[in-house]
């Protein structure tokens, strides 16, 4: 596929809450012969990166995905920074038994970071599971005795998703606290993703194979990592949600609960029938869904400069997948 031959659209979907920095998710959609991908890189992430992504996007329109083992998946609700009563609300509405809470949204969070938890507990009840996510954004101390207090307030937690930013800081984390510690950055953007067990930095693998360049390659990654895994979700629409369900889908085994359930975060979807959960649950698809052409129409990007900044984009990505030695 050459960019000059692919049919796509260039959408802009309004969050319900702002989440990881960003009010508006913005991407591409992108046609071959099976139907539609997504390509829809962050923008602060450089083309190396991008280039993984829309690997996934052709990987879903021109091979599909391996057979899956399993139906369905559990997943977990995913809260906001938001405060007590909101994040209350979202985890008893959700139907779900396990939540994902964002936690470091600022410097001096922690207050609020107890606080959120603490309605999250309320809310799952004793018998509910509570992971919290704090982006890489604290040093070693500073992790050591934040986790202590959340996993408190939280009446334990499942496991802190990504505390520190490298993998030396997240082994001297794990030494010291008794809560789990998942990797999520530090497999995706590793050279080597086995260095994170063998370092003994975490007892998780969080995995997204949108930035990881496919199912397939995102299950090699989880077999070299050796460790339990999650799938999570990289704040796509239906279409591209569908790639990361068909990798929670096809791993051999599956533990924990994934987070997947992150439509419910965007004002609106470009398929017609949304991968939305069902009592805790999201089907596996066989196939990439289609988007509807009134809601592609709906949510297109309005802004020319910004749709032509995405194929410029998309035409960069598409370049250096193409002198790549694995495209050889």
């Amino acid at each position: 596929m050459t960019d000059h031959a692919v049919e796509s659209i260039v959408y802009a979907i309004p969050m319900r809450t702002r989440f990881r920095g960003i009010t508006v998710r913005e991407g591409m959609l992108i046609r071959g012969p099976l139907g539609w991908g997504e390509f829809c890189p962050f923008t602060e992430y450089d083309d190396r990166e991008a280039a993984g992504w829309l690997a996934t996007a052709l990987e879903q329109v021109t091979v599909g995905w391996p057979a899956p083992v399993r139906e369905r998946i559990p997943i977990n609700c995913t809260v906001p920074a938001v405060d007590p009563e909101r994040a209350h609300a979202i985890v008893a509405e959700s139907g779900c038994s396990t939540a994902k809470v964002k936690i470091a949204d600022h410097p001096d969070s922690l207050a609020e970071d107890l606080a959120r938890v603490e309605a999250v507990r309320a809310a799952l009840g004793p018998g509910g599971a509570v992971r919290v996510d704090a982006n890489a954004v604290w040093d070693v101390d500073t992790a050591v005795r934040h986790i202590t207090r959340i996993d408190k307030a939280a009446g334990g937690l499942e496991y802190v998703e990504q505390p520190c930013r490298t993998i030396e800081e997240l082994a001297a984390v794990r030494r010291r606290v008794e809560v789990r510690i998942a990797a999520d950055e530090s497999i995706r953007r590793a050279e080597d993703p086995l260095r994170v067990a063998v370092a003994g930095a975490a007892d998780i693998a969080v995995l997204k194979c949108t930035p990881l360049g496919g199912v397939r390659r995102a299950l090699r990654v989880a077999e070299a990592a050796g460790l339990p895994c999650v799938v999570s979700s990289a704040l796509e629409t239906s279409v591209g949600l569908a790639a990361q369900l068909a990798l929670a889908g096809a791993l051999p085994t599956l533990d924990f609960a994934c987070g997947l359930g992150t439509l419910s975060l965007l004002t609106g979807d470009l398929v017609t029938d949304s991968l939305r959960q069902v009592d805790g649950y999201l089907p596996v698809p066989r196939t990439p869904p289609q988007p509807d052409p009134a809601l592609a129409e709906q949510y297109r990007q309005q802004d020319p400069e910004r749709t032509a900044w995405w194929h410029h984009r998309l035409e960069r990505a598409m370049r250096l997948i193409e002198t790549s030695p694995e495209s050889a």
